[in-house]
């Protein structure tokens, strides 16, 4: 037999690590699926034979008892059992390919842990082996972390830099960066590094250690820790002291661990010193800390992580690749160098295309697609077009995007479901907040607009997703979140849908489903009445779709997403029979408003709560008569309304008896809000904002006795507020914030007993407030400028608790990016 099996005897113990290896060396030549994980696994059992070798030699010499050599047997036999059942599973079966990868990757962890135990029993100290287990845990911790194993020498290696993959692309730029940071900058002795599992950290942190004016600032003093999921200080400290040639310390506690890492940085780092702290996990940021408080002129910190770690260190994010860069790699990936000529150009563009500037995706396709004919890349594109994921034929891919969910430990249960929620909208697309509030509300009981925010904060400090503020001012925390967006990488996205789909269809929580044309999914079409278990569902439609629907039994569905691109679309008639829907979103990707058909069939719906609709021509969905008696809030963002609820065949107030909130955004057409908007007697929150022609808003506003928050914000033609006003006397936030054609306030605005914040920045042509202020008496909080500053401060003898902020403009662009939403 060839290769690292040869090694061992055949005794107990090499009988079974050669069957092992047999199975693995067949098993990779046969089944793409599992490939890239087995030839990993194969390449650590070329690395343990000498070591399994000497054990089976030396075993009384080193004191083992029988039971470790017996239970590393079994091991080996649970391998070849695990491996075996590998061969008989299908590309096309999504969760049992999951299933058993992990299943070999939780007999790699357990194979560590029985050598952790050999360790303990004394094999760490043997001097005739080739292959120190220490350097072996090494080695373990970069396969778990990367699925990559980098050549390592036979010697120790004790924080050693992991040797450069063959081609670096793209990396000079950030290279400038952190060399800047940590070289020059005298005030950052610490940069965590942060993007998504397989975007290239720990190349570049690599790429950084052996650049030549890094090795020429720390000379001998550089050194690279892999850390991983978890971390242990007194494992770190001890490789720390052997990397300089000291024996390894032992702890009674990590008190005195702490003080020893102290002594180390001290002696140490009296000349420049600089470690790496690899693929630290979400959760270790006790660990950061320790190194942190440390830190002096001559400590140099670099972390990489799929987490950001607010508060510790400069945080700087790993961008993808861009086109040029990702499809060098690509073609070294696939090694096409003269073949290239046989590839038509395009194939190589479609597929970096897909990749999306990913260097773990680019390379693992890449290598997957070396040396195969081109029918096979050409099927590659088309099964992608007929909507396959890129993680269906990838699984090294798929493993190592895995454990960025597998992070979200069991307090973190509904962060991942908020992201696998994400998969709900196209790619490509910015996903509204305001969207995911709506949804998250009811899908997670999660219960305030705060909530949801900070879930998405909590995403985007994982790399999970990207939160994208795009208002103008820094204000925080006053509740306006329509120009909040999140981004996310397509491949993630893939990630979120492909968790989306294990398990049979009809028991999936969520249904995500992209249409294109008329050509719906089989099981749709072939669905024999029976009823899904989805309390999500989110259908994507293209140009192409004509609004043919089948038949949809979904009856607990609780959340519809529809997105399309046609001039006129209408709802499903199956939405009649959804009676534990509660939240509707609807979004028009096409550039202009669309006729929305089918709207009256919500009004059957029980249990209808929230409704959002984006780029949506509202006369056409109030041309037939609408009751949404259980509905509580309402959203229009870039809508057409026009006239349209004046022309209602039923008034507002009788088609939302019950509605609590009114949020319009964008909508370019709206000159004057509707009268009949008075008459919602439960209307606790109205928010009309950047509604540019605007010009006034009804008299009657002041009979909204129940109102709490009026936002008018970036409204710029509105030049007076109504005189009723004053009889708002529940509202507590006003916010009028970019009205600049406001000149006066109504001169009874005194008598809005409850008013404790007032947003008034970029006012710019009020004059002057009424004396009628000083009733104020809950009054707390005023925001303005510097113009209206002293308009405030001439009455702060009668406002002595009112703190005023004078807002700062915001110095970033995002905003004008809004012609994308």
């Amino acid at each position: 037999m060839s290769g690292a099996g040869g090694l061992i005897g055949g005794a107990a113990l090499g009988t079974a690590f050669n069957v092992l290896y047999d199975v693995l060396d067949e098993l990779i030549t046969k089944n793409v699926i599992f490939a890239p994980l087995l030839k990993e696994i194969k390449s650590r059992l070329d690395s343990l034979a000498p070591l399994l070798k000497d054990i089976e030699k030396s075993n009384r010499k080193l004191d083992l008892s029988d039971k470790e050599l017996v239970d590393l047997k079994e091991h080996l036999e649970k391998g070849i059992e695990v491996v075996k059942k590998c061969k008989k599973i299908r590309w096309w079966s999504l969760y049992k390919r999951y299933k058993y990868a992990n299943k070999l990757i939780e007999w790699d962890e357990s194979l560590q842990r029985l050598l952790e135990i050999l360790n303990v029993q004394g094999i760490r100290d043997m001097k005739d082996s080739s292959l120190s287990v220490r350097n072996i845990e090494n080695v373990l911790s970069r396969i778990e972390s990367n699925l990559v194993i980098p050549k390592q020498p036979d010697s120790d290696a004790w924080c050693a830099v992991p040797q450069l993959p063959p081609l670096v692309v793209g990396l000079d730029g950030p290279l400038r960066e952190l060399k800047m940071k940590l070289l020059k900058d005298k005030n950052v002795s610490m940069v965590v590094l942060t993007a998504p599992g397989g975007c290239g950290k720990t190349t570049l942190a690599s790429k950084f250690c052996q650049d030549k004016d890094v090795k020429d600032t720390f000379k001998d003093n550089i050194f690279f820790i892999t850390v991983s999921k978890k971390p242990k200080l007194e494992n770190i400290v001890q490789d720390l002291y052997q990397r300089k040639g000291f024996p390894a310390p032992t702890f009674e506690n990590e008190v005195s661990a702490v003080m020893l890492l102290q002594r180390f940085l001290k002696e140490e780092g009296q000349n420049p010193l600089l470690i790496v702290l690899d693929d630290v996990w979400s959760g270790s940021e006790s660990l950061v800390e320790k190194f942190d408080q440390f830190k002096t002129e001559n400590h140099k910190f670099l972390v990489t992580s799929r987490s950001e770690f607010r508060g510790y260190g400069f945080p700087y994010h790993l961008q993808s690749l861009d086109h040029d860069n990702a499809m060098k790699l690509f073609h070294h990936s696939a090694s096409l160098g003269d073949k290239s000529a046989h590839i038509p150009k395009d194939l190589p563009e479609k597929i970096v295309e897909r990749c999306k500037g990913f260097p773990l995706a680019i390379t693992v396709v890449g290598r997957s697609l070396c040396g195969e004919p081109i029918e096979i890349w050409q099927k590659r594109v088309i099964e992608w077009s007929k909507g396959f994921s890129i993680l269906d034929s990838e699984t090294e891919l798929l493993l190592c995007l895995e454990r960025s969910l597998g992070a979200l430990d069991k307090e973190m249960v509904v962060i991942k479901e908020c992201f696998l929620d994400l998969g709900s909208f196209p790619e490509d697309q910015r996903i509204p907040a305001a969207a995911l509030i709506d949804i998250w509300a009811e899908l997670h009981d999660v219960d305030t607009d705060i909530e949801c925010i900070a879930n998405l904060y909590e995403l985007t400090k994982r790399s999970l997703a990207n939160l994208v503020v795009t208002r103008k001012d820094k204000m925080e925390g006053d509740g306006y979140y329509s120009e909040h967006f999140v981004t996310q990488h397509d491949v993630l996205r893939e990630l979120a849908i492909y968790n989306t789909k294990k398990g049979p269809v009809e028991h999936r929580k969520r249904l995500i489903i992209d249409i294109c044309g008329d050509n719906l999914p089989k099981w749709w079409r072939e669905q024999k009445h029976q009823p899904m278990k989805a309390r999500l569902l989110s259908i994507t439609t293209d140009e192409g779709f004509s609004t043919k629907w089948h038949n949809m039994q979904m009856p607990e569905v609780e959340v519809l997403v529809l997105n399309f691109q046609t001039k006129n679309y209408g709802l499903p008639e199956s939405v009649v029979n959804m009676d534990e829907l509660k939240a509707v979103i609807v979004t028009n990707h096409g550039f202009l408003p669309a006729d929305l058909s089918n709207f009256q069939l919500l009004s059957s719906l029980p249990n209808l709560k929230r409704i959002r609709l984006e780029r949506i021509s509202i006369l056409s969905i109030t041309k037939n008569p609408i009751q949404l008696a259980s509905l509580k809030k309402i959203s229009l963002f870039m809508c057409n309304i026009g006239q349209a609820f004046n022309n209602c065949s039923i008034s507002i107030s009788s088609a939302f008896p019950n509605l609590e909130e009114m949020n319009i955004d964008y909508c370019s057409d709206l000159i004057e809000l509707p009268a009949e908007v008075c008459d919602l007697s439960k209307l606790w929150k109205l928010s009309v904002t950047n509604c540019h022609k605007l010009s006034a808003l009804p008299e009657g506003i002041g009979k909204l006795e129940n109102l709490e928050l009026l936002r008018l914000r970036s409204c710029t033609e509105l030049s007076k507020l109504p005189t009723s006003m004053k009889n708002l006397g529940k509202v507590n936030f006003l916010d009028i914030s970019d009205c600049f054609s406001i000149k006066v306030l109504p001169e009874d605005i005194g008598e809005m007993s409850s008013l404790r914040k007032i947003n008034m920045r970029q006012c710019s042509r009020l004059q002057e407030l009424p004396p009628s202020v000083v009733d104020l008496e809950q009054l707390e909080e005023v925001v303005c400028d510097e113009e209206t500053k002293y308009l405030w401060e001439s009455f702060s003898s009668c406002l002595n608790n009112v703190r005023i902020i004078v807002a700062k403009e915001n110095i970033n662009l995002n905003w004008l990016h809004k012609t994308h939403f």
